[in-house]
């Protein structure tokens, strides 16, 4: 029997008394996949929660303490947005553990004072974009207090090519300014035709994408039409004014294997180098990621549902990697945050970590490549 009161010597205990098939288990996360990595974090967490040892809010606020500004700026960002993202919900109804923890993460924002500017969904409402997926994380989200900005990701789109989506929720990709900032949001999950070919049905094809380590789809780029229309958003504005680009994948390339990616990158970053600041901010990845090519800083967001493991190879440089995340507790690694945007325009970016210390990365760290990095870190395990 689990409680939370136990001490070390009766969680060993405990562990050593597991069935073999746990054991093997727990054991095959020392060199796993994403798939086989979120099976055994679902299976223990849903044997924690039937435990009870971690109640569905068991967790409380984390009051994200703010950067120190840069030399010259004001000690006060020009203004602040939080960030909800990767929620993944099923038609399952308001009870289902993902349900719960998209409705804390409105919580968070909800209670944040002051409030934020505006409030960023990061894409991935949905698990298999079907309507009534979407109609609760509509119902969810809409519990917002402050404007929210919407980006569709991948699970929101290949059932039936986004119609849904753009009829709840507007275009898939649009500009807007706000406080000197210009803002870009894209729609980056756009794949090349791999289903007609083979007879998919809608269903199937959004299986084949959900998957993401699916061989059978085809990389996420932003695609031709959307960097023509980029080029025109972006003519009439002036060099110096600063650009936060939102994308649901990152805009770089990271690990192809599990659409880690985008394939088009290096052609979006072409078009955003000309200007002085430029930031993206990138759900799809769930996890604390960090990353500067040039003069574009990038930063992903946690996801509310569950966290993926880092890919073995492509990790950024300036990305302090969070500690394997426990499958005993279904919300570690998770969460949600806030971005202070800076007099300048860069950005520092808050990782609202529900079961761990929060982090804050800077842009100061970042432009002087102060961050600890994954070699030599000795900090606290996030």
């Amino acid at each position: 029997m689990y409680r939370n009161d136990m001490t070390r010597r009766e969680i060993e205990r405990a562990l050593a008394e597991r069935s073999s098939e746990d054991r093997r288990l727990i054991q095959s996360l020392q060199n796993c996949d994403r798939r086989h990595f979120l099976h055994v974090s679902l299976k223990f967490a849903g044997m924690a929660a039937a435990a009870g040892i971690v109640p569905p809010h068991a967790f409380q606020l984390v009051n994200v303490a703010h950067a120190a500004a840069a030399p010259g700026e004001a000690s006060e960002p020009a203004f602040r947005f939080a960030y909800v993202s990767d929620t993944h919900l099923y038609a399952r109804g308001l009870d289902h553990r993902f349900a719960k923890a998209t409705i804390k993460a409105v919580e968070d924002v909800n209670a944040l004072d002051p409030q934020p500017d505006f409030v960023l969904f990061g894409g991935d409402l949905a698990q298999l974009g079907r309507p009534d997926e979407l109609e609760i994380g509509q119902q969810i989200i809409g519990e917002i207090g402050a404007p929210v900005k919407m980006m569709v990701g991948e699970h929101d789109w290949y059932l039936d090519m986004g119609e849904k989506w753009r009829e709840m929720f507007g275009p898939d990709h649009y500009s807007f300014d706000h406080k000197g900032v210009h803002f870009v949001v894209l729609n980056s999950v756009v794949e090349k035709d791999f289903w007609t070919a083979k007879g998919y049905t809608p269903e199937e094809r959004m299986a084949i994408v959900a998957g993401l380590d699916d061989n059978r789809q085809s990389p996420f780029e932003v695609g031709e039409e959307q960097r023509a229309w980029l080029k025109q958003d972006l003519a009439g504005v002036d060099r110096k004014t600063p650009l936060i680009v939102f994308s649901h994948s990152p805009l770089y390339k990271l690990y192809k294997p599990w659409n880690f990616w985008t394939d088009d990158a290096e052609d979006v970053q072409a078009i955003l180098a000309p200007f002085e600041t430029v930031s993206v901010v990138h759900g799809h990845t769930h996890q604390l990621l960090t990353n500067r090519i040039g003069n574009i800083h990038f930063h992903g967001m946690l996801s509310t549902a569950w966290p993926w493991p880092y890919a073995p190879q492509g990790l950024p440089e300036y990305t302090v990697q969070m500690a394997r995340s426990d499958p005993f507790n279904q919300f570690d690694g998770c969460g949600d945050g806030q971005v202070d945007v800076r007099t300048g325009g860069r950005m520092d970016k808050h990782y609202n970590l529900w079961s761990r210390n929060p982090r804050s990365v800077t842009a100061q760290e970042l432009e002087t490549g102060t961050l600890p990095g994954p070699r030599g870190y000795d900090g606290p395990s996030y």
